[in-house]
């Protein structure tokens, strides 16, 4: 299954590392480290207004959804395919 990000930028849900506040991580020394330590693996596909940021196995995306909304869709797409699981 994959999670939309927003635009027309998709991941699998089993890639996802963990999912971020965009403004907290950035305000935080230990956020910018990380995001400075990655910066060649960030992809922004928020068009500017990240909200969130993904990592991936694949890399880091800057998202203008909400963490709160990506969840709450990777936790969907994880109740299906428990659903489907049980059903077969």
């Amino acid at each position: 299954m994959y999670l939309h990000l927003g635009g027309d930028y998709s991941v699998r849900v089993r890639e996802v590392v963990s999912i971020h506040e965009y403004q907290p991580m950035i305000s935080s020394q230990d956020g910018q480290n990380f995001l400075s330590a990655h910066k060649e693996s960030i992809k922004d596909v928020s068009g500017g207004h990240p909200k969130s940021a993904v990592v991936a196995t694949d890399g880091i995306y800057l998202s203008a959804l909400s963490p709160d909304a990506l969840k709450n869709r990777s936790n969907a797409f994880r109740k299906w395919r428990h659903v489907s699981k049980t059903e077969a």
